[in-house]
């Protein structure tokens, strides 16, 4: 494996967790959005602020991790991206600030109306900004993002392959939240409330599975490259997210909650991967590859020595935060 491919694998491990990790975290957004009235969604919104209060600030590292890598070793792809696609970049942002503060201010609202609105705002911007996410990748997968960033503002990410990416990353956040609320449902001891969940987290696992699979074939029509890629090199992971997908749906429906976290995390680490393999070599796809794109050989080297010392500092107590969240005590405290 050379330089330059250690790098960008390193950087495209930080996407995973973040569509993992992140993506559990924004999902739980849809399910208070769609919890009910005040008095009917209580239980579900507060099993929320339970289930991410400890953890979704944290997951924004690996945000930061893939931005501050891009810039590092591969600058003008990223200073071409920035630019091209700077429109749906603005709109996550404006989405990850409005969530962060929404959440905040809804815990110490005055009124019952400030809590609503606050509430609303939280539910929304968690299903908005990975919806932009998934039109940035969208964008970049089709070959849109002109190295020197000239691409069209508006049709860089309003186009089959980037609408279809955006309601994919919402599906799938949705999804791994889903799972992941049962199980914290069932292990608190609401069981009425596991089993709602139970029956929304199936819904929205066979939508987003059959979306997936949708978005084959507008992908095979607007972006040649990475239709290849995931029809060759990248079909098993393909064929690997179909499996761990129909797996979670079984388990869910037998209420076999903590073996279906797995399966879930698996399969959309499964469908991420899928992506990045299916447009390897490219970084901007069909404009600059990995390759052609990295910086000099020192600024890489230091990347590589960064990236192992996150490894050691960052990682344990991610590892400690989130097994103690998903602990019984942690549940019925």
């Amino acid at each position: 494996m050379s330089l330059e491919v250690a790098v960008a694998a390193a950087l495209f491990v930080g996407v995973i967790a973040y569509a993992v990790l992140g993506g559990a975290d924004f999902g739980s957004g849809f399910f208070d959005l769609t919890a009910g009235s005040s008095r009917r969604g209580a239980e579900l919104r507060t099993l929320v602020d339970h289930s991410i209060g400890p953890v979704w600030e944290a997951n924004h590292v690996w945000l930061i991790y893939v931005l501050v890598i891009w810039w590092t070793a591969f600058p003008e792809s990223f200073a071409a991206a920035m630019t091209t696609l700077v429109l749906p970049l603005l709109l996550a942002l404006l989405g990850i600030v409005l969530r962060g503060a929404s959440f905040a201010f809804r815990k110490f609202s005055e009124t019952l109306e400030q809590a609503r609105l606050f509430g609303v705002v939280f539910a929304a911007s968690s299903i908005i900004t990975p919806f932009f996410f998934g039109t940035i990748a969208g964008a970049i997968a089709s070959g849109r993002v002109p190295l020197d960033g000239s691409g069209d503002r508006w049709s860089s990410w309003l186009n089959p392959t980037s609408l279809f990416g955006g309601v994919i990353a919402v599906g799938t956040c949705a999804f791994l939240a889903g799972t992941f609320l049962v199980a914290d449902a069932r292990r608190g001891g609401h069981d009425r409330l596991a089993e709602e969940l139970r029956t929304r987290a199936l819904v929205v696992g066979a939508v987003t599975g059959a979306v997936v699979f949708a978005a084959l074939w507008p992908i095979h029509e607007d972006a040649s490259t990475l239709s290849d890629g995931l029809a060759g090199r990248a079909a098993p992971l393909v064929v690997a997210s179909a499996l761990a997908g129909a797996a979670t749906l079984g388990l869910l429906w037998t209420r076999r909650y903590d073996v279906a976290r797995l399966t879930a995390v698996a399969a959309v680490a499964a469908v991420v991967s899928g992506w990045g393999v299916g447009q390897y070599p490219w970084l901007l796809v069909d404009e600059v590859t990995i390759h052609d794109a990295a910086g000099a050989t020192a600024t890489l080297q230091g990347l590589l020595v960064a990236v192992g010392l996150a490894a050691v500092v960052v990682v344990p107590p991610l590892v400690y935060l989130l097994r103690l969240t998903q602990s019984e005590e942690w549940s019925r405290h």
